[in-house]
Order: structure tokens, then sequence, then C-alpha cells
């Protein structure tokens, strides 16, 4: 591609000029140097797209020069120059990072033509990292905190259809974590560069929300002295997100209806359209065809939006998922206060278990939060988490004996693993069970140790 910078680095005066000039022949953007430390210099103040060293040079060879600057542009593909008789290093140059090497004399076409792959194999390496980094989010979700079979399911779920196009509508309870799962579907997704915006559409006013939403031309009321980008028109390329869509107005559900068939609207006191190319991401904690039934939401948009619906399981229904969270939040909280609470009491632990949680995550993250900033202790009692008790969990349906003993002996394991950071030698002593019998019950219910450890590094996000 013409244009791209090229840093060219040999100690023969005559040899760069020439190798400039017939790189800016070629169209490319050349900076020479002399030697190793003005190339190191180059190379901290501007990112090249390809480097030609030559091997033989005074004080820093081409092979030391090479690997000082990978450290510094590690996608940086490297041409090494050499003589007849020093073959055998370039070879050996290869074997440590350099892209191909090129025997003197050689001809200008095939210079050029080395160059071309060179800039080639560094825009692959570019978009692999890049590639690796969004199958790394789609299929692992490391910034989601849930080991339940049921988030499973609801991760892989979304994992198959992070990478295309759909409508998708999020349902679950205030808490349990929609905007995050919206995240990451975005950022899962072909869009993941662009932008990701967000509107809660019950949290502002119905005379202002439409042109939050729309936009609004020069001169359309008192006051409108700018042109306004509404956030459909931000969100051009990229997702957005509405919570709470069952909020809308039935004004705004007709105008919206048009945007989700057509892609594109007018800006409040507009009389051109504007097109736009977004990804719709809903999420309601309402029944919406409750809602459909009483007249309150359109059926029309209704089956606009409910394209792929996902649900959220409260977590009172995912309870195994608790000690991790509660941990996750004792290291963020423990960070962000400058404090060293150890953990969670036994007996705390088994209260956070059992408790209803109404108001799900964001609950537990609140609970969690206030426990830290007001212990006196190195660990959390039961006292210090004042728990109020009239959000115990709600009479669930029976279940059948079988599926009652596995749900207990599930939450048993997974308070195990919590007391014991992920200790299996403890665990099973304390289960009194041997090891592989342990393993073999971790196994059964897909609980994994390693997620249990104290670790430093905290979860990007929590699921609030």
């Amino acid at each position: 591609m013409a244009g791209e910078p090229i840093l060219v680095v040999d100690d023969d005066p005559g040899l760069l000029t020439l190798m400039k000039a017939r790189l800016e022949g070629a169209r490319y953007g050349v900076s020479v140097a002399s030697g190793g430390e003005e190339a190191l210099a180059c190379a901290s103040e501007k990112i090249f797209r390809a480097a030609i060293l030559d091997l033989k040079m005074e004080g820093m060879d081409g092979i030391e020069l090479m690997e000082r600057l990978l450290k510094i542009q590690p996608y940086l593909p490297v041409i090494i120059l050499t003589a007849y008789g020093t073959i055998e290093r370039a070879v050996e140059a290869t074997k440590k990072g350099a892209y191909d090497f090129l025997t003197k004399p050689f001809e200008a076409k095939d210079l050029l033509y080395r160059i071309g792959k060179a800039l080639e194999l560094g825009r692959l390496k570019v978009e692999v990292d890049r590639l690796r980094h969004l199958v790394k989010e789609r299929y692992k979700f490391d910034n989601i905190i849930a080991s339940s079979e049921k988030m499973q399911r609801i991760l892989n779920q979304v994992a198959q259809i992070a990478s295309t196009d759909s409508t998708v509508c999020i349902y679950g309870e205030s808490g349990t974590g929609k905007e995050l799962m919206a995240k990451a579907i975005h950022l899962s997704s072909p869009r993941a560069e662009e932008q990701f915006v967000a509107i809660n559409c019950g949290a502002i006013p119905e005379g202002l929300l439409e042109n939050e939403l729309f936009g609004h031309v020069k001169g359309a009321f008192t006051g409108a002295d700018q042109p306004k980008k509404g956030l459909l028109q931000q969100a051009d390329g990229g997702t957005l997100f509405m919570d709470e869509i069952a909020e809308l107005s039935p004004q705004l559900q007709v105008k919206l209806l048009r945007v989700f068939q057509d892609r594109e609207f007018y800006a409040v006191g507009g009389l051109q359209p504007i097109r736009v190319d977004i990804r719709l991401i809903a999420a309601t904690n309402q029944d919406l065809w409750k809602a459909i039934r009483e007249g309150k939401f359109r059926e029309d948009l209704y089956y606009r939006i409910h394209v792929i619906p996902i649900v959220l399981p409260p977590l009172r229904e995912r309870i195994e998922d608790v000690p991790l969270l509660a941990n996750h939040f004792l290291q963020h909280f423990n960070s962000s206060m400058n404090k060293n609470v150890q953990g969670f009491s036994a007996e705390a632990m088994q209260r956070l278990m059992l408790h209803g949680w109404p108001g799900n995550v964001r609950e537990l993250a609140n609970a969690v939060e206030r426990a830290v900033a007001l212990s006196t202790q190195p660990v959390i009692t039961p006292e210090g988490l004042f728990l109020h008790s009239e959000s115990a969990p709600q009479q669930r349906k029976l279940m059948t004996l079988n599926a009652a003993r596995e749900e207990h002996e599930r939450a048993y394991l997974t308070q195990l693993l919590s007391e014991t950071r992920g200790n299996v030698s403890r665990a099973a002593a304390l289960a009194g069970r041997y090891r592989p019998e342990f393993y073999k019950l971790l196994h059964k219910y897909g609980l994994n140790p390693a997620d249990y450890k104290t670790s430093s590094q905290l979860p990007q996000d929590s699921g609030r």
C-alpha cells in the first residue's frame, strides 16, 4: 500500500541513499538511520510497517538491532541485508524473528517484492491478533462471572449469535446484568470497533426521549441554536442498546418501528431522512406479551425486537454463582478501598447463599461493598452483611428427590471450594472423600477449582 512507513538502517551512506530513492520511487514513506541507536530512537517515535536492516554494522549489528526493535514494535516484519559470506548468520536471524533476508547486490524488483510480502505479513499479524482477542471475548466472556449450568447455556447461546447481526431482546429482573450481556454481545461482534450506545428508556422523561434518540436540526424549537446528533445516529455502524424498552410511549413505539424496519428516521424538525446501520439489542424486566394484551406495547414492534430472546435467570436460580461473585466483589472493593478483608466466614457464605436476592447481582455487590466498608475484622461475619430477612427466598416449586439431592450436592461443593479457595486437597478432606472421587464430583457438576482461587487480577466486570 502506497505511503506505508518503512525504516531502513545501514552504515553505508551510498547504499542508504540508493535504498531510500528506490523505495520512495515506489511511493513508500521512508525513514533512514545510519546505526542502531538512531534506529531505536526512530522506532520509539514512529510506527513502522516494515524494516530493512544491514546485518554487519559498526557497533550494534543487525540481529541485535532486530531483537531490540521487536521489543518496541512486536508486529514489525524485518528484512536482513547480507553479503554472500554471511548468509549463515542471516539464516540465524530468521530463526530469531526476521521475516526474510536479502543478499547484496540485489535487484530493485526483488527488493520491492519482498517489501510487499513483508507488509502483507505485518497486516496479517495485526488481524490475527484482533481475531484472537475477539474469539477470547466471544467464547470465554471473561468479564462475566458464572459457573452455573443455566448461565453457561446462555453464554454458549450468546457466543453463537454474537457474530450475527440479528436483533436480540434480553429479558431479566433488575440487576441481573442485562447491559453487561449486551456489551459482551457487542464486543464479540464484527461491530466491536464501533460505538456501543446505551439508553434507559425508563429513566428519561417522554418529552426529552425523542430528542435524545432522534436528535434535532438547528431551529427545530426554541433554544435549538445548534443541530444535535441523536443516539441513533451516534450508534451508526455500531450497536444501540435500549434498556427497559417496555417503557416507551405509544408515539415513540410507532416512530421506532419505522427505524427498525427501514433503518432510517427524521431528526426533530428535519425534512431529510437519515439512514443508519445499527444492531439493536433491547432489554426489559417486564413481560412484553402481557404488555401487548394490556394495550401498552405494540405487537408489530414486539415481533421486530423479539428475534433472538435471551432470558437471564435471577440470582436465586443460579445460587452456585454467589461465592464466585461475592469473592470477586470482595477483591474489587478491597482494592478500591485499600482494605485487606481476607474472605467470608462459613456462616456468612451460607447466609449469602440462602438469601433471596430480589435485587440480584446488583444487590449482592452492594451488600459486599457495605460489608467491606464497615468491616473491622479480617473475615466478614453474618452480622457484617446486614441482610434483611424480608428478602428471604420465595417458596419454590417442589422438585424431584434426585433433583433436590443434586442441587444440594452442587451447592455444598461450591461452598467447599469457596471456603478452601480452590484447594482440592483441603476440600476433599473436609468432605471426607478421596481426591479422585472428589474430582469426579467436580467434573459431574462442571466446577473448576481455579475459579475459586484468590487472584490479584480482577475480572473486567461483574454482572452489575
